[in-house]
């Protein structure tokens, strides 16, 4: 059906950049004609918690993945209901938006728009609308500030925003199209994740016999020690990684540095660190004295470990192959510098990543609900397994073969993915600026569940939380 949509018969030009020509019947008016900002505060701070994920917009928090304090009590705390377009002013830019399903307490930080009775605006089609790659033009231009992660939008800004509307039954025909339309997409999506779950259950189970047994399956083995570990080879040794590594921490955010000379330098967050690879999509920058900056530097070859978050993050690592230089890491990611003439960093990577560490950082976390942490003196009584460096380097060139046919599939399905979400982002832009015309497909259309988003934005939905907060203290 989607092949089947054409333009509409009749345009005429906005006079914006991001919008060029709409439907001929379409207005345009400032934001503040159709919503006006409301502030109604908790008297108790017993609502429900939410959050803004650029992925899927407001959200409850114990759903995201928010690794920030909790407040003492939220009594006072803003206040959304459902159909209220809730921004966090911070990261609007960013898609830090969108309109809640739900009734609870929100950021002081944030801003809440509601529509007006006479506007008739379908609050789902302003949610797709606001949150499309076309809009997010409007939002940056509008967000002002000195800093990217101090861009700010104000009331002011956004009510003046102009707004393309179609009348009520297009717009419920937009979103009647769009629910179908993701779904099918979320569908895709969602069966390519799951072999892609397959692939990395193989890819561990290789990776966790060749780092707990060795190559030769004849090998004669000895107990670990290790209750949960069982056998090791017998040639091996078992040590703590304090013994055979130097554990550095990193830098705290917020320090004040007042009458001091400070520099600029890009850091590393837990966003940063993957499980086997480091995403640099997103690099901060942190302003600090060179004698901080000369203690939390990264060196080739550290292995890179988080502090915490939910349990799938503790202690989940990547070596740094110094993709940039210099370059300091935030103190919620460990760098673990190993020995190199008794452990290779690759070698203690992959150790991080099997059952083995799982259960150990799982069973000594410091656990809160959704949430686990660990400490430089936790991670240092991990026991290391040691074979000799000849053979750890075989391992190494062993695992980089075998997963190679793993790595394709998986890289390739993840590509797969990718474009589906980019079909998606275009087609979404398209239909509500009014290049597409969806009204008759709209009208064919069965009622559909819509499957959830598939979310690889937890760390986004981390950090546009920590950023806020910060901000509304």
């Amino acid at each position: 059906m989607i092949d089947d949509l054409k333009p509409y018969a009749d345009y005429k030009e906005s006079g914006l950049p991001w919008l060029g020509r709409v439907p001929g019947h379409w207005t345009i008016k400032r934001g503040k004609s159709y919503l006006f900002a409301v502030d109604e505060r908790s008297r108790t701070g017993k609502e429900e918690l939410l959050t803004v994920s650029s992925a899927r917009g407001v959200v409850p928090r114990k759903s995201a993945q928010v690794t920030m304090f909790k407040a003492a009590s939220y009594a006072g705390h803003k206040l959304c209901w459902p159909g209220d377009l809730v921004i966090n002013s911070l990261w609007a830019w960013a898609g830090g938006l969108g309109v809640s399903q739900h009734h609870g307490i929100i950021s002081t930080a944030y801003s809440v728009y509601r529509g007006r009775p006479s506007a008739r605006v379908n609050p789902r089609f302003l949610h797709e609308l606001v949150r499309s790659s076309a809009f997010q033009w409007e939002l940056h231009v509008r967000s002002k500030g000195v800093w990217i992660s101090r861009l700010q939008l104000t009331d002011t800004a956004f009510l003046d925003a102009p707004i393309p509307l179609p009348p009520p039954t297009e717009q419920a025909a937009i979103v009647r199209f769009l629910d179908w339309a993701n779904g099918r997409l979320e569908r895709a999506i969602r069966a390519k994740r799951k072999v892609i779950a397959l692939l990395n259950e193989q890819k561990q189970a290789i990776i966790h016999r060749a780092v707990t047994r060795g190559l030769d399956p004849d090998v004669p083995l000895k107990h670990s020690g290790i209750p949960w570990l069982g056998d090791i080879p017998q040639h091996w040794e078992v040590m703590a990684l304090k013994g055979v590594c130097a554990i550095q921490s990193g830098i705290t955010l917020g320090k004040d540095y007042t009458g001091q000379t400070l520099r600029e330098y890009p850091y590393l967050r837990v966003a940063n660190v993957q499980a086997g690879h480091v995403n640099l999509s997103v690099v901060k920058t942190i302003r600090v004295t060179k004698t901080e900056a000369d203690r939390c530097l990264l060196q080739r070859g550290d292995v890179l470990m988080t502090e915490g978050g939910d349990l799938d993050k503790l202690g989940r690592g990547c070596v740094w192959n110094a993709q940039v230089s210099p370059c300091l890491h935030q103190n919620h990611v460990f760098a673990v510098r190993p020995n190199q003439s008794r452990l290779e960093p690759r070698f203690l990577s992959a150790l991080m990543g099997t059952s083995y560490a799982r259960a150990y950082f799982q069973s000594t976390a410091k656990q809160t609900t959704n949430l686990a942490a660990t400490n430089k003196t936790k991670l240092g009584m991990f026991k290391v397994l040691l074979p000799g460096m000849d053979e750890q380097h075989q391992i190494i060139a062993t695992l980089d073969e075998e997963l190679q046919p793993v790595n394709l599939a998986t890289d390739r399905l993840n590509r797969e993915i990718e474009l589906l979400r980019e079909y998606r982002t275009r087609l979404v832009a398209d239909v509500v600026t009014g290049k597409l015309d969806v009204r008759a497909v709209a009208a064919r259309l069965p009622d559909e569940v819509v499957p959830d988003a598939v979310d690889d934005d937890a760390e986004m939905a981390e950090e546009l939380d920590s950023e806020t907060e910060d901000a509304s203290a």
